[in-house]
């Protein structure tokens, strides 16, 4: 940005200036993430925040730095998305489809948000090996799953020709929060082949105390967020995968915890290799954080 539009920020005031120091903290963040990746022979992983729907169809700031995001990532050969959207109960499924369906799983929106399509391929034969490399998760092959908005709300910023084969893991809600740290550790060698690891959820996500009408975050929700992202920032895994040590704040940040599963599992996709950056520290709505971050 040049110094005219700055002043332009600065003349209209203290909000626009914090978000002109957002995004210019982001497009610092990206650019060191392009320059690391440029040396590296395996793929990052990601977890995106991805809140409300809308922001598919929104010319945000959330949309915006997904799509610079998608600028600074290499092309992967499939990506294999964990999906707050498809929950399953005592096993973990594979979508092994060839052509995944764009899944409109949300009521009440515009027109236009179900009219949305992302056609991108599936990947068959990568989803059927990596069932069996999460066997002992007891995972197996499934061809009724698509794309649920979890994941096409994010990659048709990321990857906007559709032209990547993409296929889901669901995420088991029997299984208690270590188990999915163990998933992503299993999964962890996929990098190397090219692969690029996605998590769609929030790392705070409780609807029950939105703020319809704006408003600020709630304490709780902010307090669990700079818990959450100085744990991370620690390679404190375990503490974050405790869920009675982390007690009743855990339990305000995430009422119903499928949206924070899919953090845990690009969290044990890491490695002590990898660098961190975060995206989006925000909380969006009173309750709803946008925190995203990657692994590189």
């Amino acid at each position: 940005m040049d110094r005219c539009s700055l002043h332009q920020f600065l003349v209209a005031g203290p909000a626009a200036l914090i978000r002109y120091k957002i995004a210019m903290s982001i497009s610092q963040q990206l650019q060191k993430l392009k320059d690391g990746l440029a040396a590296s022979d395996r793929m990052p992983v990601v977890f995106l925040g991805h809140g409300s729907p809308m922001n598919a169809i929104e010319d945000n700031p959330y949309a915006r730095s997904w799509a610079r995001l998608g600028q600074a990532l290499p092309r992967p050969q499939a990506i294999l998305v964990v999906s707050a959207h498809w929950m399953t109960r005592g096993s973990t499924l594979v979508s092994v489809t060839a052509r995944p369906e764009t899944i409109h799983d949300f009521y009440g929106f515009p027109q236009e948000l179900f009219q949305q399509q992302y056609p991108a391929p599936g990947a068959p034969g990568l989803a059927a090996e990596v069932a069996s490399i999460l066997a002992s998760h007891h995972a197996e092959g499934d061809d009724t799953w698509g794309l649920d908005h979890g994941a096409w709300s994010v990659l048709k910023f990321l990857y906007p020709g559709a032209d990547v084969p993409v296929f889901q893991l669901s995420i088991d809600m029997r299984a208690d929060l270590p188990e999915h740290v163990a998933i992503g550790e299993a999964l962890r060698g996929l990098r190397s082949r090219g692969v690029l690891i996605l998590g769609s959820g929030n790392v705070v996500h409780n609807l029950r105390e939105v703020r319809w009408g704006g408003g600020p975050a709630h304490d709780w929700a902010e307090e669990f967020d700079t818990f959450f992202a100085d744990r991370l920032g620690q390679g404190d895994i375990a503490a974050l995968s405790d869920r009675a040590g982390m007690g009743r704040l855990f339990n305000m940040a995430h009422p119903s915890f499928d949206h924070y599963l899919p953090a845990l599992t690009v969290a044990g996709a890491a490695d002590a290799k990898d660098r961190l950056i975060f995206m989006n520290d925000s909380i969006d709505l009173g309750s709803v954080s946008m925190r995203s971050f990657v692994y590189y």
